[in-house]
């Protein structure tokens, strides 16, 4: 039995309910797959200071040796993701994968290597041009740029007014993508700009076939991770369990379709270390 002082939460839809009692039954054939900026660490002004919740590391520990696998899906390059997650070298992270930039890297506990596809040219042209777009959308010093090798993305975060020079970058900032190729990922109060076909929904579908899993558990807490939902959705119809978490309100698209819905990323460490014991419990 698990641990009465940490009781699961209950998820509000029955779809929900159904797909955490599988993975208690069935551990061995799910997946767990979690984004990270928001999910596994707070959001933070400089997205370069962000780190996972100090109680992630230890609750992965203790859930990955019970489950098929664990699975960070991030918009980051996947070193980055690592670095920022402390995810290298950490006891019990054997079945720990890391997909970045939606899948088009991957790192893997086991051989500590990142494997990767070729980049985008696009991405190259974007982002010579992008300083002098920014200056002709007017936008203020306090929106910047991120690098993220295989995506550019732009910051309004520090603005005098975030939302507002959030919305006046999108018309710029999808006509600049669309000259290259390239398609434009909204955020909270930030605008990535990234090759198409790939997302955090094919990213994790092709992960689970690849598994062979039959439960598959996915947590996020933006825009770029409906496209997550939406494979989990269409992996029920297909027979997998599935349950669905919310990292925070702040997105009412993304939660207003969670099966549970917590309030952060320190309640997302607490699930996966209350899922851990209780599977351990479980397999005494």
């Amino acid at each position: 039995m698990g641990n009465p002082a940490h009781p699961l939460p209950t998820p509000s839809t029955q779809a929900g309910r159904e797909g955490l009692a599988a993975l208690l039954a069935r551990p061995a054939r799910a997946v767990v797959a979690l984004d990270f900026d928001g999910t596994l660490a707070d959001i933070v002004p400089d997205p370069e200071q962000s780190r996972a919740h100090p109680g992630v590391v230890p609750a992965l520990s203790a859930l990955a040796p019970q489950v098929a696998a664990v699975a960070v899906i991030t918009g980051r390059p996947a070193d980055t993701a690592v670095r920022y997650g402390g995810f290298a070298g950490a006891a019990g992270l054997d079945h720990l994968v890391v997909l970045g930039h939606y899948g088009a890297e991957r790192w893997d506990a086991v051989s500590a290597a990142v494997h990767a596809s070729d980049p985008d040219p696009g991405v190259e042209a974007v982002r010579a041009e992008l300083p002098a777009v920014l200056e002709e959308a007017g936008a203020d010093s306090g929106t910047w740029i991120e690098e993220k090798g295989r995506a550019v993305a732009v910051h309004t975060r520090r603005a005098a007014d975030p939302q507002a020079a959030f919305e006046a970058l999108r018309a710029p900032l999808g006509s600049l993508a669309a000259r290259h190729g390239l398609i434009v990922e909204p955020g909270r109060l930030v605008l990535e700009l990234r090759p198409p076909g790939m997302d955090k929904g094919v990213a994790l579908e092709e992960y689970v076939k690849e598994v062979g899993a039959e439960t598959v558990l996915y947590a996020g807490d933006d825009l770029g991770d409906l496209a997550a939902y939406a494979a989990v959705e269409k992996l029920r119809t297909r027979g997998t369990a599935g349950l669905l978490v919310c990292s925070g309100t702040e997105v009412p698209e993304l939660a207003e379709r969670a099966d549970l819905l917590l309030s952060g990323p320190a309640a997302v460490a607490d699930l996966l270390g209350t899922l851990a014991r209780q599977l351990a419990d479980a397999g005494r």
